[in-house]
């Protein structure tokens, strides 16, 4: 019996060793299994280990030559939403979510996205406000509503992230406008890939 809810992929930016967007990803999978609007998929970026876009097509053809293309495409298509958690470095956000990004085209579109960001006194917005005119430009919907963490190492104890509760009230929000955004959008892939009318 295949669920009617949608699915939403956590995307956990980070890839090195250590760090702290690992344990931030666990808590917000958990917030998203608590909210219960979600069929909840965990995509892990350091599991993954992309290598540096290596298609000799341009990703709109989609004519992919390499497995693990084949296989990313297939989990991005697979997907309804997406909530990326990602760190701030030098004022924008790191080069593997990037490259991840930049393997596809259509697997994106139309779909709501929002966004766990952490860092110092900024709480990782900058990286936020430079994603937002990239995945738009691949017709993804960013949700204004976020989970912004300032001063990340302060809420890590004992390697995992513990925040007080109005981080997860904020979640639950954010997760309520993707909840309704992918509603809203869920017709526009269909439409796009109807032929057009004869005139």
């Amino acid at each position: 019996m295949t669920s009617s809810r949608p699915t939403l992929q956590i995307i956990v930016a980070s890839t090195r060793p250590g760090r702290i967007g690992l344990p931030i990803g666990e808590w917000f999978q958990q917030q998203a299994l608590e909210h219960g609007g979600f069929d909840v998929q965990w995509v892990d970026l350091a599991e993954w280990n992309l290598p540096f876009v290596d298609e000799p097509h341009h990703p709109r053809l989609r004519q992919y030559t390499r497995d693990h293309t084949r296989r990313w495409s297939a989990l991005i298509e697979s997907a309804d939403a997406f909530v990326m958690v990602t760190p701030e470095y030098n004022h924008s956000f790191n080069a593997p979510l990037k490259n991840a990004i930049d393997y596809l085209i259509h697997e994106w579109a139309f779909k709501p996205v929002g966004f766990v960001s952490y860092g110092g006194l900024s709480g990782g917005t900058r990286a936020v406000q430079m994603l937002k005119p990239i995945l738009s430009d691949l017709n993804m919907t960013p949700i204004v509503e976020a989970v912004y963490i300032p001063f990340v190492s302060q809420l890590m104890s004992e390697g995992r992230f513990a925040p007080p509760p109005a981080f997860a009230q904020t979640a639950q929000q954010m997760l309520t406008q993707i909840e309704r955004t992918e509603a809203a959008l869920r017709p526009l892939p269909a439409a796009q890939r109807a032929p057009a009318p004869a005139h």
